[in-house]
């Protein structure tokens, strides 16, 4: 193995201010591949190629380049070291602005006691006929492969390259991806190259090693990245991908959808709840009887050679509700400085029998204060007629001074929204809040649902719940007494599909895709 990585690890500060920055990473490197560390800004990755180019030391772990270990060399050794066989190309240029090309190539070449031939260099890196210009007076481009000339030119072992290409417009960056793999092929030396892009890690890597907060998700070619990620952080990473939650049923049988679909997946336990990846181009847009699964389409953007759908086979469960604003409405003691709030709720009632004064009170918010420093005081006491039976009842909640508010819990027979494509219903009440309430909370959405009493559930297994999201259109800020419409939605399933065929907004077609094109994957928290 000409590169090895075992168990390194870096960290940051001391104490309550450690910041683990690399988490025991492990992978290997061929001699003459391209090796590309993926992933976004705070991954580690930049960190990472310190340590390999002795610019940073490991707190533990073992960096082996042909067999020499290089991560315990001491200063004067590693300085040497670096010297002769690493070489570095860093974003910017940092170019020696009053010499010319040919003169900053020297200063890398005078590191080496066997440089590779300057003319040559200069011939492959097409810098020949500027030989005698001055780097302002080349493009970025060109500048780039100064900097990448003078890297080469002592021959390392390995060339370190952080993100090389990032200060380059979009045109020019493509155009040195593709000279950049032309030139390391040419030459034959191993390239590590740093990049937060997923097409530029495609476009030149011979290996990806993909991270995210300082752990490695994947190292792979990047055929096999691509085509078998091995978790749902990698699928989204590297791509577009429709990933769907599922169950594997058995071996290569695999459940999404309410629909059983064969795959090339085993391995997994019997009804483990996975991931799924089915990539847009891999899905075929067919005539509505002919799909294993069923949508309409939401939008269609023109890419050029093929259009962009979107294509919602599940639809999310919505449920509207009325929040009720109301001034507010504390009671204050005629004695003390002692106060007393709650507020109206609705009940469905078939929970009337199991609710209990802690209940009462949470669905009330009903609080007692001082208004001197704030100090909240118990309520000691609560007295209702409430019934099973439809109507408004009075609650009456009170302190242990005697201070007393009384307020409505209105009884209903509450519906449920049900959606049986996605085995999911959702409920949410009416409600009432003042306007201090809203405006005072620091978690809206939550408090929202927690106001609503919102819920969503599985039909099939009503023990296991279902994420709801919250939409408004009132400004919180601004909010005055009135009713608002607060909606409750699931998540509804939308696939992107890649396609040639001519489609329009609002059509519904089938879907359909081949055994091989369903990834499985092990589910991740992400």
């Amino acid at each position: 193995m000409f590169l090895s990585i075992k168990d390194l690890k870096k960290s940051f500060g001391e104490d309550e201010y450690k910041t683990e920055v690399l988490k025991g990473i492990d992978f290997e490197i061929e001699k003459g591949e391209i090796c590309v560390l993926l992933g976004p800004s705070g991954s580690g990755k930049s960190t990472l190629l310190n340590i390999i180019g002795g610019i940073d030391q490991p707190n533990s772990g073992t960096i082996m380049i042909q067999g020499k270990t290089i991560s315990t060399l001491k200063e004067k050794d590693l300085t040497n070291y670096r010297r002769k066989h690493l070489g570095y190309v860093f974003q910017m240029y940092n170019l020696i602005s009053h010499l010319n090309v040919e003169q900053n190539i020297d200063v890398g070449k005078y590191l080496s006691k066997n440089p590779l031939d300057k003319e040559e260099l200069l011939q492959t890196l097409g810098l020949k006929e500027h030989r005698y210009k001055q780097p302002n007076q080349l493009s970025g481009g060109q500048q780039q492969r100064i900097a990448i000339a003078r890297a080469l030119v002592n021959e390392p072992k390995v060339l370190l390259l952080d993100e090389p290409l990032g200060a380059l417009d979009l045109k020019l960056r493509k155009e040195m991806q593709y000279e950049l793999k032309r030139i390391q092929q040419e030459v034959g030396i191993t390239f590590i190259y740093v990049t937060h892009d997923q097409e530029e890690a495609l476009t030149m890597s011979d290996k990806i090693v993909i991270m995210k907060s300082g752990e490695i998700q994947q190292v792979g070619t990047p055929q096999e990245i691509y085509n078998e990620p091995v978790n749902k952080y990698v699928a989204n990473f590297i791509g577009e991908s429709n990933v769907i939650s599922g169950t594997m049923i058995e071996d290569y049988k695999v459940k999404f959808d309410d629909q059983i679909f064969d795959c090339v997946d085993f391995g997994f336990k019997p009804n483990e709840k996975v991931d799924i990846v089915i990539r847009p181009e891999d899905i075929d847009i067919v005539p509505l009887e002919q799909g294993k699964i069923t949508g309409e389409v939401l939008s269609v953007l023109f890419k050029g050679v093929w259009n962009e759908a979107m294509v919602e086979t599940v639809p999310g469960t919505t449920v509207k509700v009325n929040m009720n604003v109301i001034k507010n409405h504390d009671v204050e003691s005629e004695y003390s400085d002692e106060r007393i709030s709650a507020n109206d709720f609705y009940v469905d009632i078939e929970e009337v029998a199991s609710l209990d004064d802690n209940d009462i009170i949470a669905r009330a918010d009903a609080q007692a204060w001082k208004e001197s420093d704030d100090s909240y005081t118990s309520i000691s006491k609560i007295e209702h007629n409430l019934e099973e039976k439809l109507g408004e009842y009075t609650v009456t909640f009170q302190t242990a001074s005697g201070l007393t508010v009384s307020r409505k819990i209105i009884v209903v027979d509450q519906k449920f929204v049900k959606n049986e494509k996605a085995n999911e219903a959702v409920s949410a009440f009416n409600f009432f809040k003042t306007v201090d309430e809203i405006k005072e909370s620091v978690a809206l959405d939550t408090d929202l649902k927690t106001w609503a009493n919102a819920i969503g559930w599985k039909l099939s297994n009503e023990d296991e719940a279902v994420d709801i999201y919250v939409d408004y259109d009132f400004d919180p800020e601004n909010i005055q007494e009135g009713i608002y419409q607060v909606t409750f939605s699931t998540e509804g399933r939308e696939l992107k599909v890649h396609t040639t065929d001519y489609v329009e907004e609002g059509q519904e077609v089938g879907l359909t895709f081949e055994v091989e094109d369903i990834h499985v994957m092990e589910k991740m928290g992400f």
